[in-house]
């Protein structure tokens, strides 16, 4: 090969681990930023609603981010007095835990032979090797809280300059192309935007569905604080694959540990089976979409990735992020093959999948003659 031929791979090369350099380094700045364009994408219908009916800019700003604070205000309290009425069997809990504790040493010592008072020597060997760290896990966990507050101010601040300065920043993108191109680079702006916020819209209203399912699937199966686990589980969700198996674990064991039946247990996968069928064919093409669908091998990789550079909060972000890049690379002409590579190819729909979407389209229409 020639060096014309090989500048090509190694200018990507070198982009690329810049990139990933910058991504690292630049987490502080880069984390609350990332958040506040993804949540003011979702707020901008909510403002521009309100705009219309009259409310100065500002003021419509303002009550967007209040709902959107409000909202996740309300499931904080909310989880808190679930975790405190969870908290008030702690008796209970505690027996069920030993009993359980008890079972599994029972187990060790049958299987593998390690008598208790080992088992017990082992633990307290442990316990003791990690006795010294407690001042500072108590440290960080106050580092990280303040950490934590401090990003969400700024998000906050982030989110409203980005709505009341959403216009300068479409011009300025725009600016950046030769004259000749400006409608072309406007009309990408729009769509891109256009299409993020229908997903970003369309995954919230698939979280609350979930929540929807999940407790009624829990309730029925005799969970115990079933909205909460309900809640817990749509949260998740936001990690496509790892999220709903966690979900689903902790319910699964939360309830083996409240005294749970072997009914109850069934019921949990029942539900779990029973929602991710309905998530799958119908809430996702429905709601959702098939715009920034990313496909299994790219989900896995955007996920693995975003662990590896910003730990959780990069599991959150990966997927909108993948998908956003996904529909701005199909609107710039040499992208397009980097779209075709994250996305999954449009198949039309047979089977199972054509049946459900065709009957409730079918009743949508029906309702709307009824009208």
């Amino acid at each position: 090969m020639t060096t014309r031929q090989l500048l090509k791979p190694t200018l990507a090369l070198g982009i690329a681990a810049l990139i990933v350099v910058i991504l690292v380094y630049a987490k502080p700045f880069l984390m609350p930023l990332t958040f506040a364009g993804l949540l003011a994408m979702l707020l901008l219908p909510l403002v521009k609603w309100l705009q219309k009916k009259k409310v100065p800019h500002v003021l419509a700003i303002l009550l967007a981010m209040f709902t959107l604070v409000a909202f996740f205000a309300g499931i904080i309290l909310f989880t808190s007095l679930q975790m405190a009425s969870i908290g008030q069997d702690s008796a209970k809990l505690e027996q069920q835990v030993t009993k359980k504790y008890n079972s599994v040493r029972q187990y060790i010592e049958q299987v593998f032979n390690i008598s208790q008072e080992k088992q017990k020597q082992l633990i307290e060997k442990q316990q003791s090797s990690g006795s010294g760290k407690t001042g500072s896990f108590v440290t960080g966990f106050l580092t990280g809280l303040f950490g934590f507050l401090t990003n969400a101010v700024l998000t906050l601040v982030y989110i409203f300059l980005f709505l009341f300065f959403r216009r300068k920043l479409k011009g300025f993108i725009v600016k950046m192309v030769p004259p000749a191109r400006a409608e072309d680079a406007l009309k990408t702006v729009n769509e891109a935007q256009k299409v993020s916020q229908q997903y970003l819209t369309g995954l919230f209203l698939m979280i609350v569905c979930l929540w929807i399912m999940y407790t009624i699937g829990f309730t029925i199966a005799g969970v115990k604080n079933a909205l909460f686990f309900a809640i817990i589980c749509g949260l998740l969700e936001i990690v496509p694959f790892v999220g709903n198996l966690i979900g689903t674990a902790l319910t699964l064991s939360m309830s083996l540990v409240q005294g749970g039946g072997s009914n109850v247990l069934i019921g949990i996968l029942v539900t779990y089976v029973l929602v991710q069928f309905i998530q799958s064919y119908l809430l996702e093409p429905l709601i959702v979409g098939a715009e920034v669908q990313i496909n299994p091998l790219f989900t896995i990789i955007g996920l693995v990735a975003g662990e590896v550079l910003w730990g959780i909060p990069g599991m959150v972000l990966a997927i909108p992020m993948l998908g956003i890049t996904k529909i701005i690379c199909e609107h710039v002409p040499p992208l397009k093959p980097y779209a075709y590579l994250i996305g999954n190819e449009k198949k039309e729909d047979t089977g199972v999948k054509k049946k459900v979407k065709t009957f409730f389209k079918n009743a949508a229409a029906a309702l709307k003659k009824k009208k």
